[in-house]
């Protein structure tokens, strides 16, 4: 992977270090917000016969998490070739 000047590397290692940070603070608040700190309001409600905090606390996060993964690949594909730093 090469770029075409320093100032053009400089400015996708920003934006991906961003994109990195944001999906770093859904999985926190995700995982820490709601399957530790948020468990009880979520318990109020049920979801495929569990309560809502239980399953984002067993099961949710980790699909969250997968999801993120998801996300993170198709966003950096498309910041590579905002970049033209693309795989042919």
């Amino acid at each position: 992977m090469g770029f075409e000047n320093n100032d053009k590397a400089a400015g996708y290692w920003r934006e991906n270090l961003r994109l990195v940070l944001g999906l770093l603070t859904i999985w926190a608040v995700v995982s820490f917000g709601c399957g530790i700190l948020l468990v009880d309001v979520l318990n109020e409600f049920h979801f495929m016969g569990f309560k809502l905090g239980f399953w984002f606390a067993q099961q949710g996060a980790m699909y969250v998490f997968v999801a993120l993964i998801f996300v993170y690949v198709a966003l950096v594909n498309a910041l590579d070739k905002k970049y033209n730093v693309h795989e042919d």
